[in-house]
């Protein structure tokens, strides 16, 4: 009797168990769950998800090379704490790597690509959750990217992405966010439409740019540690 492969799951494409713990760290910092210097205990974890302490350790890693985590003599793993200037910076860092990634990718986008960058727009638009926000506007952001074909290029994004959502969250509750990022992604996508990279590139700038003033502005004095 032939096997029906269609129920057949991957298993080499299942998720580790330091994917797992990765990603619950990381949700937990990005929702403030886990706070700027805030220890994050490996026993603890390990006990939490009934593991060694070894995934934990390697998820841990991870973090520390995406900037969320930094481990700190006799105190073990910790939150990292970004202070406005490097918040700033950061940002900056991601507008001049994202307004490029666009420029790239417009000429060879498709109706595809406007399409599903049109349906995530929407679904933002109508989203009351903050995590799913901060996920739509990932999504609608980096499909604009895809057909640049510049897969180290939007990876990097990603990580420095993954480094502020923390504080997009805050910005986007804090600061009636929502709307103007709604209505700048919208603007976006028409200069795309019109194959006008440079103008959809100018956008893209300003509208991170934006969005890190309005952090600024928004930010409660004890999210951020001044160094």
């Amino acid at each position: 009797m032939p096997f029906n492969t269609a129920q057949v799951t991957d298993l080499g494409k299942a998720p580790t168990a330091s994917d797992v713990i990765l990603k619950f760290i990381r949700d937990s910092i990005a929702d403030g769950s886990l706070d700027e210097g805030e220890p994050i205990r490996q026993d603890d974890v390990a006990r939490l998800f009934n593991v060694s302490k070894i995934p934990v350790r390697e998820a841990l890693k991870r973090l520390e090379a995406e900037g969320l985590v930094e481990f700190h003599r006799n105190k073990g793993a910790i939150v990292t704490s970004v202070s406005e200037p490097e918040i700033a910076q950061i940002f900056e860092v991601r507008a001049i790597l994202e307004s490029n990634a666009i420029k790239l990718s417009v000429p060879h986008m498709t109706e595809e690509t406007f399409e599903k960058a049109l349906a995530y727009c929407d679904a933002f638009a109508k989203e009351t959750d903050v995590a799913r926000w901060s996920e739509l506007n990932w999504r609608f952001h980096s499909c604009l990217y895809e057909d640049a074909q510049r897969p180290f290029l939007v990876n990097t994004i990603r990580s420095v992405n993954d480094r502020l959502e923390r504080y997009l969250r805050v910005q986007l509750t804090l600061s009636q966010g929502q709307q103007t990022a709604d209505r700048e992604h919208r603007q976006i996508l028409d200069a795309c439409r019109d194959r006008d990279e440079e103008k959809a590139a100018d956008l893209l700038y300003a509208h991170i740019m934006n969005a890190c003033k309005s952090l600024l502005k928004h930010l409660p004095a004890k999210k951020v540690a001044n160094r």
